[in-house]
């Protein structure tokens, strides 16, 4: 079961409005590919990110897996993370990684006729999810729009919207969005936030306490996730929980965000941290620690790791990538009711429609 070289595609694919958090904007988002066969089989994986992440899966980490064996996962990933300590993890080496960790581990699950969730072995056979966008280009009638989409047309009793627009310099329309979040999804759905690190310190304690009248538990990012002592400040002084980790690279970011205790709930990406290998061990400290972990956007990356998660709160089902994933592969998750289950056909139960998404490739 030997790998032969992986093939990476790299597509580029308009948002279908104009996206803005606290802190950036974007009109594209660009989704990068990978794919890994042996004998009659393919693996599929991925990570959003700049093209020149493309160009590092093939330069540098492609050649580096071909003609392994494609079942010692463990080994090709400790290959993958060693050949990278002149190039740095972090970025777009760590993304690389991941996106080809993912595929392999959907290689792996395909060759033994299995689910990807069940090679895995589940905690839970459905996950939960909460819906996110809620994005500070969005006017009322957008938000609203989105946000009565999920918790009364899909029954998803979790949302979340972001605030902190242009750098913390708009609180009072932040606070008018969270206000008008509120009036739609009613008083029973839970209502989150993600300022990006928008704020500073003191800004986000007065912004986090203006935010209890609405009922929000959730308080991603009230300052920068690379501002520790910040966020433990903050996580001291509100009673909403404080989040953050989507920015780990590797597992020593959760090990010091865990230790300097700066979140109530991890947030792990499956598309950066090092794939499928690492997200698991991340969640393993988590868990060693008393904390949950959530993940964060690629809701499709993440289904079947998170269904065996056991200290799992739930998964990130982000517009922009639940929109790209809809429309790149065929077998896309229903998360009607507030939960999807991953445990359908083999590996990730997802296929590939390259001719379909043909027009948005770049490389």
């Amino acid at each position: 079961m030997k790998l032969l070289r992986p093939v990476v595609s790299v597509y580029t694919v308009p948002t279908d409005a104009p996206e803005a958090d606290g802190t950036l904007s974007w009109d594209t988002t660009t989704m990068v590919i990978v794919e890994v066969t042996t004998g009659d089989e393919t693996g599929t994986g991925w990570t959003y990110g700049p093209a020149a992440v493309g160009d590092f899966l093939t330069e540098h980490l492609a050649p580096l897996v071909e003609g392994r064996s494609a079942l010692d996962i463990p080994a090709l990933h400790e290959a993958m993370c060693r050949s990278v300590r002149n190039a740095g993890r972090p970025g777009i080496a760590a993304c690389a990684i991941s996106a080809l960790d993912i595929a392999l581990w959907d290689l792996k699950a395909r060759l033994l006729e299995l689910p990807l969730a069940r090679l895995l072995g589940v905690a839970r056979e459905r996950v939960p999810v909460y819906g996110s966008g809620g994005f500070t280009t969005y006017h009322d009638t957008h938000l609203a729009a989105q946000l009565n989409g999920w918790v009364h047309g899909q029954g998803i009793p979790r949302v979340k919207v972001k605030i902190g627009e242009s750098w913390g310099r708009a609180v009072s329309r932040d606070l008018s969005r969270v206000r008008t979040a509120r009036e739609v999804i009613g008083p029973d759905a839970e209502l989150y936030v993600d300022a990006n690190g928008a704020y500073t310190r003191k800004q986000a304690i007065r912004v986090g306490n203006a935010l209890v009248e609405h009922g929000v538990g959730w308080f991603e990012e009230p300052v920068s996730s690379d501002d520790l002592t910040g966020l433990r400040l903050v996580r001291d002084a509100l009673v909403c929980d404080v989040t953050a980790g989507e920015y780990g690279y590797d597992l020593p970011y959760f090990a010091r965000m865990i230790t300097a205790g700066a979140v109530d709930c991890l947030q792990v990406d499956v598309t950066r941290c090092g794939g499928i290998t690492e997200f698991l061990r991340a969640a393993a400290l988590a868990q060693s620690h008393g904390l949950e972990i959530s993940t964060h956007c690629a809701p499709h990356a993440h289904a079947a790791a998170a269904a065996a998660v056991p200290n799992l709160r739930h998964i990130e089902w982000f517009h922009d990538h639940v929109r790209i994933e809809d429309m790149f592969f065929a077998g896309a998750l229903d998360p009607t009711g507030g939960t999807v289950r991953p445990t359908a056909g083999l590996g990730h139960g997802l296929t590939l429609r390259t001719e379909e998404v043909e027009e948005y490739r770049v490389a």
